[in-house]
């Protein structure tokens, strides 16, 4: 069973960058998929960004294309996120994944560390 601890979450004004980390524990298929969700009150979860584990290969929510890097270091087994150009509506608490699909809703998303609150002041 995968376990996932995010860190590097904090405050921030904006404009500015911070770099989340996800540590994984257990073991993680070359092809599975390590993803970045957000969340807000009042906000339904929504997909940030994601690598594939094996070929990186990288996807991004449109909202952060430009912005926001994610990569993957295999021999660590840890994933992370760079957020520049931060900007307010980047304020919510984030949550690091592993899926093996990003079109299955949900089921596709099995395993999720407790998140980071990342919060961008203007």
């Amino acid at each position: 069973q995968v376990q996932l601890v995010e860190s590097g979450g904090g405050l921030v004004q904006a404009g500015g960058s911070l770099r989340l980390s996800c540590v994984v524990s257990g073991g993680v298929l070359s092809s599975s998929i390590m993803g970045w969700f957000r969340q807000t009150p009042g906000r339904e979860r929504e997909f940030v960004a994601g690598i594939r584990w094996g070929y990186g290969t990288t996807n991004y929510a449109n909202s952060v294309k430009g912005r926001f890097t994610i990569s993957r270091d295999r021999a660590q087994k840890e994933v992370y996120l760079e957020m520049n150009s931060l900007k307010s509506e980047d304020t919510a608490l984030d949550y690091c994944a592993r899926g093996s699909s990003y079109y299955a809703g949900p089921t596709g998303w099995p395993d999720w560390g407790q998140g980071t609150q990342v919060t961008v002041s203007s």
